[in-house]
């Protein structure tokens, strides 16, 4: 029998590389990473099939991070997403892979953000560019992006992306690719338009499947019959006590009214959908990220590309129309080796849907087997205060905290997790000191310097 090395060490990787690895916590390669990495590194185009949190973004992240030539201020690398929270997600665990070499730029370029400011940071050169592709093609298609020297191409989640009609802008991206390149593709399913696209861009791939070999999560799957949702959501929630949880609907206008329905009976709810302006989505996925927000009421457009490393439940409070939707879904959960919630429900109506999802482990359960306690609720440990000033103005989190935290400030204990984006920053203020928090920014100076202060 084959032996699988399971040491970064065993790879072809430079000696910096292999220390940036170990001092961010790379200790040992996953399975996708170990089947998948030594072809990356040879220059082959690959096909893998991996679930979501498999450790697929430092898979492709080290093997084009490895053939980059600093030196050449070109675009090299192009990585194309479905959804702007994935490719911030990518983004941001490259830079962490890239900290081995010094001045590699890695650009994000997706919609509902200016495309001015894109434009401008475009001038001024990239290495790597990570997108979706409708933004990314209008770049190209405006002279702004050029992809002469691109040697490797990442389609990541490419199901997903198909599944979201993103066919034409991926093959128009691709035009202005040079055709000899590394193509990698990495996807949850192995579904035909997955296969065709492989087969158009893709030459001799080695094809890799590891969802079938990982362990499986281990997630509690249960469906409860009921004629009244609502009250049988409070009841799971009563019941289980997670810490925090995504609640899935299928339409956005149903992901407002339930978040407004669950904010009125005492739980901390927020709403994401596609209708949000970016600053409305980011708004919402950094409290929900630094626990200002327990419950996260979802439309599919968040199944994926979330950086939430501990989700404690799902809820399909509407049923997906498809397995392969609900294996997204309940996916965010028992990540790492955690366990996970996965509570579904339908009405009578829907019985027989829910039944196309019977098998396995999942449970069924009538809704009465349910009670809910007297005054319950979901309020955060935290509050998030923002800061108008981002990286722009060469903000760090370290500046933050030392404004909060100075003489007769707050301690480092009431103070959670601190976001920096390019024009806005988020600190994450225990509830019972938010005020302190506010007073002591909006009255003081950050790096001797006034900024707007706002309290989300």
């Amino acid at each position: 029998m084959q032996t699988i090395h399971t040491k970064f060490s065993t790879l072809s990787l430079s000696h910096a590389m292999l220390q940036n690895l170990e001092r961010i916590g790379y200790n040992e390669m996953t399975p996708i990473q170990a089947a998948a990495l030594p072809s990356v590194l040879l220059g082959k185009d690959i096909i893998a099939q991996a679930k979501t949190g498999s450790g697929k973004t430092a898979t492709f992240g080290i093997g084009l991070l490895s053939r980059l030539d600093v030196k050449k201020f070109r675009v090299q690398s192009l990585i194309l997403c479905p959804t702007r929270e994935l490719a911030d997600q990518v983004a941001k665990e490259l830079r962490m892979l890239a900290k081995f070499a010094h001045n590699i730029k890695i650009l994000t370029l997706c919609g509902g953000a200016a495309f001015g400011p894109q434009y401008g940071s475009l001038q001024h050169g990239a290495h790597i560019v990570v997108g979706t592709p409708g933004r990314v093609l209008k770049h190209l298609q405006k002279n702004s992006l050029n992809l002469e020297n691109l040697e490797t191409l990442v389609l990541d989640e490419a199901d997903r992306m198909l599944d979201m009609g993103f066919i034409e802008e991926i093959e128009a991206v691709l035009a202005f690719a040079p055709k000899e390149r590394q193509s990698l593709l990495f996807s949850a399913t192995y579904t035909d338009e997955v296969l065709a696209i492989s087969r158009t861009i893709q030459n001799d791939p080695v094809s890799i499947r590891i969802a079938e070999e990982e362990s499986k999560n281990k997630i509690l799957e249960r469906f409860y019959e009921t004629e009244d949702k609502f009250a049988t959501l409070l009841k799971i929630l009563s019941t289980y006590k997670p810490k925090n949880a995504i609640v899935f609907t299928n339409t956005k206008a149903e992901a407002d009214v339930l978040a407004q329905e669950m904010q009125g009976h005492a739980i901390d709810a927020l709403a994401l959908h596609g209708d949000l302006e970016q600053y409305d989505r980011n708004d919402v996925l950094v409290q929900f990220a630094n626990k200002s927000c327990r419950v996260l009421v979802a439309t599919d457009v968040a199944a994926r590309g979330l950086d939430i490393k501990e989700l404690a439940m799902v809820v399909n409070y509407d049923l997906p129309h498809t397995q392969e939707t609900y294996t997204h879904r309940i996916g965010r959960t028992a990540r790492a080796g955690e366990e996970g919630l996965a509570m579904s429900l339908y009405t009578s109506y829907e019985a027989q849907n829910a039944e196309e999802f019977a098998g396995g482990e999942r449970e069924f359960l009538d809704a009465s087997s349910l009670a809910c306690e007297r005054d319950f609720s979901m309020l955060s440990e935290y509050i998030t205060l923002v800061i108008e000033g981002g990286k722009k103005e060469k903000l760090r989190a370290g500046d933050i905290l030392g404004a909060l935290t100075g003489e007769g400030g707050l301690s480092g204990s009431e103070i959670g997790k601190i976001d920096i984006y390019e024009r806005q920053s988020y600190a994450a203020i225990q509830s019972s000191k938010i005020d302190d928090a506010y007073d002591r920014l909006k009255h003081g100076k950050i790096k001797g310097k006034k900024f707007s202060i706002w309290i989300l």
